[in-house]
């Protein structure tokens, strides 16, 4: 699922999006890439995960912040229920997906979130943090070019994520303590 994975991250530019997901992302994104200013970056970004966490049905959007508070407080059993009740219910809904990729990558079951952010990538191309979530486990498994180009697709949706452009420098210079 790793190799399927990355080919998603290729083409994030040419899929569309889930139609469940509002289409004033679309500016958001053009800003986001366009902006020079953090500030502003910021609150583009941050407007971004807002409309990502929301879904037209305001239970399924209710039930997600839930689980995102579950995982906050560790309550890592509860979190993955609610989740899979989540999806089985909203399957079109590529936060939740998320979430629960984010939920195996904390307990680290890899090959659950490979699948899971799979899911996120194919409803939201553009999902610059299950991109870097899947650049992380590449590194974790010694995987470097795909890491590399994973945060590389990742800068080119988001170039303001200063932590991710740092990593890349590094694993560019192979610096001392950089993965290889």
């Amino acid at each position: 699922m790793y190799a399927e994975t990355l080919r998603l991250i290729a083409t994030f530019s040419e899929r569309a999006p889930s139609p469940v997901l509002p289409p004033r992302l679309g500016p958001l994104f053009k800003r986001l890439a366009a902006t020079t200013l953090q500030i502003e970056a910021d609150q583009t970004e941050d407007r971004i995960w807002e409309l990502w966490m929301a879904h037209p049905n305001a239970a399924a959007a209710r039930m997600l912040d839930r689980a995102a508070t579950d995982i906050a407080t560790r309550l890592y059993d509860i979190a993955e229920t609610r989740l899979g009740t989540l999806l089985r219910a909203r399957p079109d809904f590529p936060e939740a997906w998320n979430k629960r990729a984010t939920l195996y990558y904390l307990i680290e079951r890899d090959d659950d979130f490979v699948r899971d952010v799979h899911r996120t990538l194919q409803l939201e191309p553009r999902h610059f943090g299950a991109i870097c979530s899947f650049a992380q486990v590449c590194l974790g498994r010694g995987e470097r070019d795909a890491a590399l180009f994973a945060f590389r697709a990742a800068l080119r949706i988001n170039p303001h994520l200063t932590q991710v452009r740092k990593t890349v420098a590094e694993l560019d210079s192979g610096a001392p303590g950089a993965p290889h």
